[in-house]
């Protein structure tokens, strides 16, 4: 499924991750949705942030399950300078663990005189103002359930010595793993005219199948789980999702199921393991491979055929 959202102003936020390393930078936060963990981590932002201390946040942990979850925080802890805690972004509590765990990733940081420095991150929609309203205990950023709220970086003393730098919410320009893309479509991460819904729906629906087909059945009532289409068609039979005559309206369908699943209405939902995600990253690669290498071949084809014409002019001169 192609997805191609990068609107301007992700443009600037690039440019202004750039100029915040510049400036100096301790401590790189990522928020993550606790419900993908690796497709929501962007890896253009790793790329601008390199050699940085790295605080992987998930967040929305109450809507994710949470045996996944402890397996994402063991992956991410096992990383070199990188440290992952996980909690829901309107419990204060645990989201002043956040501070604690900045602090410790760079310790000789964090008095008037040399102020800890960190740049908070994150995918459209994941949680990240309304985390910092929590930790500022104000509204000091702005919050919505569509992408995209945040437009310009904000600056946020925490506590004294403690600078948090607000950027925009930012999509990397090409998801080459398919699945991270149907992942974050389903989560609401990605403006909804930006890809089929009817078409997300029905590979949510083969991921439940495989890791929570109770989830489902409880939900709607299905005493069997058949072809994916089938399910989505019982599930608009469930929501009155009918038109005129008795059809399915498959695409309200795939609206409800989707609302279902970012409301967490079909329970505690994590549709990926660190494992999958290794997986799907090497798959990627070798087609990007396979891509590369028949590029190449065709560019090689050309040249020789391109010299083999030119033989034939000089010939017959």
């Amino acid at each position: 499924m192609p997805i191609n959202w990068f609107p301007g102003h992700m443009n600037s936020t690039r440019q202004a991750i750039k100029d915040r390393v510049k400036a100096g930078l301790d401590v790189v936060i990522e928020l993550l949705d606790a419900r993908l963990p690796g497709s929501s981590s962007n890896p253009l932002l790793a790329a601008l942030t390199t050699g940085r201390p790295s605080l992987k946040v998930l967040n929305k942990q109450d809507l994710a399950d949470p045996a996944t979850t402890e397996l994402w925080l063991q992956h991410y802890n096992s990383q070199p300078h990188t440290r992952a805690i996980a909690l829901d972004a309107g419990d204060k509590s645990p989201a002043r663990a956040l501070i604690k765990a900045c602090r410790e990733l760079a310790p000789l940081r964090g008095d008037m005189h040399k102020p800890l420095r960190v740049l908070i991150c994150g995918i459209p929609n994941v949680g990240k103002s309304t985390l910092i309203n929590t930790l500022v205990g104000k509204r000091a950023a702005k919050t919505g359930d569509e992408p995209g709220i945040t437009k310009t970086e904000q600056k946020i003393v925490l506590e004294n010595g403690f600078y948090l730098f607000d950027t925009p919410g930012m999509l990397w320009p090409r998801i080459a793993i398919e699945q991270s893309g149907y992942h974050l479509a389903a989560s609401g991460a990605i403006g909804r005219n930006a890809f089929d819904e009817e078409e997300v729906a029905l590979e949510l629906i083969a991921v439940l199948k495989r890791r929570y087909p109770q989830a489902l059945q409880q939900r709607y009532g299905l005493a069997e789980l058949g072809a994916d289409d089938a399910v989505l068609e019982a599930i608009g039979v469930k929501r009155g999702a009918k038109i005129r005559g008795g059809a399915v309206q498959m695409h309200k369908a795939a609206e409800a199921l989707l609302m279902d699943f970012r409301q967490a209405l079909l329970g505690r939902i994590t549709l990926e393991t660190p494992e999958e995600l290794t997986a799907w990253h090497r798959e990627a690669a070798e087609a990007e491979a396979r891509k590369a290498a028949a590029a190449e071949a065709a560019r090689a084809a050309e040249k020789e055929k391109r010299s083999g014409r030119r033989a034939a002019s000089s010939g017959d001169a």
